[in-house]
């Protein structure tokens, strides 16, 4: 299935001017969702500059901090390059055929013993990143049979695509902003000029929000923090951690109050509109504004604007998706935007239409199956299946938790879920307990230290790589593919590799599988399955408005009142039966956020020169007058306290986070025993997410609660 593209050819050295000569080549970033197209200087195989391609068709030389780091990231002598396998209890380097053999003779009798549902896996977000991964994951998967399936999703975006697949039909008919001719962007919960964009593949998007602003659009940010992007909007409204809910239901009552719902040529494609209208009935501006912290009239003026300009949208990410409420969030924004006509529409928010693997627009458009959650449940807490994927704050209690189907084994795909995911102690602690566990890292980090054989992954430069996820999400359609840049050892299996092998283990072929054979048969299905899609579909158009393709739900239109949706408001309902307050609880008095910078998207960034020099970044943002009350002068270290849950962290004075907000970048605490990254080590920060509580999620998707947690803070004695 992934491509078997021959790698690059090295110089001759046995001629003395072919050692010294300079050649360039290009490149796709892999470490954001940005993707912006990269120029190498190489001397041989050693890489002597990064810089952005100008004449790249995407991002035009557009680059960032992280693409330099490639350089780097090839480099760093923490990468792993050989397998290792656990001797007397030590991770010790071993042959491929060693990892190989010691991975045939421990999980497929666990599954034999115990059930499929005793192995779990984990993928992470670099998954995301790599062709070969996204493409044969799923095989891997079918060949484990586990309905232990969990993912950096649930951690992040998880409501995004629960509510595209409930109102369009498919996970992944998900509309970005059309940045380049947007006349007015609402940005609520996201920071696209640290992230590059997420879920909206968009590079050098801190040019296009100041283009915008130039020809005389307005940027507008809501936020608990004057973030980066805030710093170049027209206006910041520093709303409540948390409550984005309240302040969304009061725009969109606003809507139908003042008779500006004006969904256009969308409106033959809708249904539900009336049960949309009574739904948001018992939410007014001025019963919602006490909850966010944002005036009544402020409210109605950003409906107003948004119903009134021809070209504008509203974006919401990662904020939105990591509180109680992500899917009514989510929700919420689609209709804001759908009932004032901006859904498929210039200047508003379009359907891209990528040119390869984009399986919400394949076969005939307009009518689908639609989707279904819930096919199974966590077995412990009985959370339900969203997307074949369980909440990742329910691993460690899966783990823990004896019985029939109890998670005995773990693989863990490109993932840290120690330092991501709720309770890291705890899922550690339980990797610990496991009778046996594999990883597939680049490193040996504060995850994969706990496992008994760690498989080694490839270099990004030694790959080929095509945007699979990201040309789905992205802010202009294109077609780009890189061809691997340096040559890697020919005994070192690609990933894709590594994942059929291990699927052929799983299915009982053993270790010494023809792997070629396994790959022919995946191509050979999946180009039949996209001959039958493109036969149906007929031709796409490019850059053009793809809405009826987007649709797959049974009937052919949106569906603007999903049930389980419109329930769920009875949560807010409830909520707003009790006073509103400015603070979580007389002992937890503020509220912690997250953050992200732009030199440190994941945790294993931490390791690489380029992006790790500079001040310590993981820094506690307390606004003055919460640090002058408690104590603590700029720069002092202090106790960040959540129940029995301590963080000793030092603090930063700054005006940027609001009063009673205090703000924590994610994705630190590289000071745990066992793990090998040196440069991480230097500054290891602390774990943002030890705060969390696996518990606490979004009913609906699952999606673990990461923003607005009750927190106080101690002077350290």
């Amino acid at each position: 299935m992934a491509p078997r593209t021959p790698p690059p050819a090295g110089p001759d050295r046995s001629h003395p001017a072919e050692a010294a000569a300079l050649r360039t080549a290009h490149r796709i970033c892999p470490l954001c969702e940005a993707c912006c197209g990269l120029s190498l200087t190489l001397e041989g195989e050693r890489v002597v500059a990064v810089r952005g391609q100008s004449d790249d068709v995407f991002s035009a030389g557009y680059l960032c901090p992280k693409g330099v780091a490639l350089k780097d990231l090839h480099e760093d002598p923490d990468r792993l390059r050989t397998p290792l396998v656990r001797r007397d209890g030590v991770l010790a380097p071993a042959t491929w055929d060693e990892a190989w053999a010691e991975i045939a003779r421990r999980l497929p009798p666990l599954q034999a013993a115990h059930g499929r549902d005793a192995v779990a896996v984990v993928a992470g977000n670099p998954v995301s990143h790599k062709m070969g991964l996204l493409l044969v994951l799923p095989a891997l998967l079918k060949a484990l049979g586990t309905r232990n399936f969990f993912s950096a999703s649930t951690l992040d975006q998880m409501p995004r695509q629960l509510v595209n697949g409930w109102m369009y039909g498919h996970w992944l008919s998900n509309a970005v902003p059309d940045i380049d001719r947007c006349d007015w962007l609402l940005v609520i919960g996201a920071n696209p000029v640290a992230s590059n964009g997420s879920l909206w593949t968009v590079p050098g998007v801190r040019d296009r929000l100041r283009a915008l602003r130039r020809r005389g659009g307005q940027l507008l940010v809501v936020d608990p923090r004057r973030t980066e992007t805030a710093a170049l909007a027209d206006e910041h409204l520093a709303v409540r951690p948390g409550t984005d809910v309240f302040l969304l239901l009061g725009l969109l009552h606003t809507l139908f109050d003042e008779d500006l719902v004006r969904p256009g040529r969308l409106a033959d494609l809708m249904q539900g509109l009336e049960a949309v209208r009574a739904a948001v009935a018992p939410f007014p501006a001025e019963r919602m504004a006490p909850r966010c912290g944002v005036p009544a009239d402020t409210l109605r003026r950003l409906a107003r604007s948004l119903a009134a300009t021809p070209r504008a949208a509203v974006y919401g990410r990662m904020g939105t998706s990591v509180q109680a409420y992500g899917s009514l969030c989510a929700w919420l924004i689609e209709l804001l935007n759908l009932l004032t006509g901006h859904v498929d529409a210039p200047g508003g928010l379009m359907f891209p239409q990528a040119a390869a693997f984009a399986a919400n627009t394949t076969g005939a458009p307009g009518r689908g199956r639609g989707i279904v959650t819930g096919r199974h449940r966590s077995r412990v807490a009985g959370a339900p299946e969203v997307f074949g994927e369980l909440p990742l704050g329910c691993l460690a209690e899966e783990i823990e938790t004896p019985g029939t189907g109890q998670v005995r084994a773990l693989v863990t795909i490109a993932a840290n879920p120690v330092l991501s995911a709720p309770e890291g102690e705890r899922l550690a602690r339980a990797f610990d307990g496991l009778d046996f566990m594999l990883s597939l890292d680049l490193y040996l980090n504060e995850t994969s230290r706990h496992a008994d054989v760690v498989l080694p992954a490839r270099s990004p430069l030694e790959d080929g790589h095509w945007d699979v996820a990201f040309t789905q999400f992205s802010v202009r359609n294109h077609a780009r593919y890189s061809p691997p840049v340096l040559a890697a050892d020919p005994a070192h299996p690609p990933e894709w590799q590594q994942l059929l092998r291990l699927a052929a283990i799983a299915q009982g072929q053993g270790a010494a599988a023809d792997i070629d054979a396994l790959d022919d048969a995946l191509a050979e299905h999946a180009l039949r399955q996209a001959q039958a899609a493109a036969e149906a579909a007929g031709t796409p158009g490019i850059d053009a408005a793809a809405l009826r393709a987007a649709i797959g739900t049974p009937d052919g239109r949106i569906a603007l009142a999903p049930p389980a949706l419109v329930a769920d408001l009875a949560r807010v309902a409830q909520a707003c039966a009790t006073e509103p307050t400015d603070t979580a609880d007389a002992t937890h008095p503020l509220r912690l956020i997250g953050r992200r910078d732009l030199r440190s998207n994941n945790s294993w960034m931490h390791n690489l020169p380029t992006l790790a020099k500079g001040p310590d970044r993981c820094t506690l943002q307390v606004h003055p007058d919460d640090a002058r009350r408690a104590g603590l002068a700029d720069g002092a270290r202090a106790r960040l306290v959540r129940g029995d849950q301590v963080l000793e962290v030092p603090i930063e004075w700054s005006d940027a986070v609001s009063p009673g907000v205090v703000c924590l970048p994610h994705g630190w605490g590289h000071d745990l025993p066992g793990s090998r990254l040196a440069i991480a080590a230097q500054r290891p920060g602390v774990n943002l997410n030890r705060l969390a509580d696996g518990r606490e999620r979004d009913p609906l998707s699952g999606n673990a609660v990461l923003t607005g947690l009750p927190v106080r803070l101690e002077r350290v004695v």
